[in-house]
């Protein structure tokens, strides 16, 4: 996002902090509402715009928000939807894409709460990684032939009872609601979301063989003295790396492996 939209968004997640920081604001059915409120903006395209529209006034925007939610949802939804549509948005789309974030974002706190926002997280890095290496599986949860029933039945049949509730419910309403995102590039975007969620930066470590706790500690927390803050560990085991690991903190990669010395003993050779 740029320009207005940024600006709307940052103040956007302040109000959601500010209304979850009560604990009185159900966080699992502020997300419920909020990931209903994207449906219809992706749905209704004209009235995504009007709630945009600079010439409707700021007041105007919020009170037909407000007719048109009605009571369908608890007062911290309405109160968030009219903070968001008061402000100024360079595209209407953004509006849609930020009521999605919160909504993610309303999700992880209802993990927080539970104590499980550290599963939630793991939970969506290792499912991203099935994804990425099952062709099939992938092939079965973003068919647009498929029926929103049966992309939830087979997601219940591998997550249930296995993950995080949040963690499943997150996940289904990814897969049943794309709006255009690739599977993979959307719980990358979770799993962040998660992180952030922690104030905490994810850097994902790939090594031949799973590393000893005290090896997961160790590189931790060099990793937060490198970077002056707390850096959260995703594992990935990849035999071909031979050995060492290599770590990715966004676009940056420290790259230790034995296979990455010998590719580059190889181009020492042939030059």
């Amino acid at each position: 996002m740029n320009g207005a939209s940024r600006e709307a968004l940052a103040s956007a997640r302040e109000q959601l902090d500010a209304l979850t920081d009560n604990t009185s604001v159900d966080a699992t059915t502020l997300a419920e509402e909020l990931a209903a409120v994207t449906a219809l903006l992706d749905r209704e395209v004209s009235l995504r715009r009007v709630l945009t529209d600079p010439a409707q006034g700021a007041e105007a925007r919020a009170e037909l928000a407000g007719r048109l939610l009605g009571s369908r949802v608890g007062a911290p939804t309405a109160e968030l939807v009219a903070g968001m549509v008061r402000s100024r948005w360079s595209r209407s789309r953004d509006l849609a894409d930020a009521m999605e974030e919160l909504a993610y974002s309303a999700d992880l706190v209802a993990a927080q709460r539970a104590g499980g926002l550290d599963d939630a997280e793991d939970e969506l890095f290792r499912f991203g990684r099935i994804v990425s290496s099952n062709l099939e599986l992938r092939r079965a949860l973003t068919d647009r032939n498929a029926s929103v029933s049966a992309k939830t039945e087979l997601l219940h049949s591998l997550l249930g009872g296995r993950a995080n509730p949040v963690t499943e419910r997150i996940v289904i309403r990814l897969v049943v609601q794309p709006r255009g995102r690739s599977l993979e590039a959307g719980l990358d975007a979770l799993s962040k979301l998660a992180a952030h969620r922690r104030d905490r930066m994810v850097a994902v470590v790939t090594s031949a063989v799973p590393l000893s706790e005290g090896q997961r500690e160790r590189l931790s927390a060099t990793l937060a003295s490198l970077y002056g803050r707390q850096i959260h560990l995703n594992l990935d085991v990849d035999p071909e790396v031979l050995g060492g690991v290599q770590v990715r903190i966004g676009d940056e990669v420290i790259n230790g492996t034995i296979a990455a010395r010998l590719e580059e003993a190889a181009r020492r050779l042939a030059g």
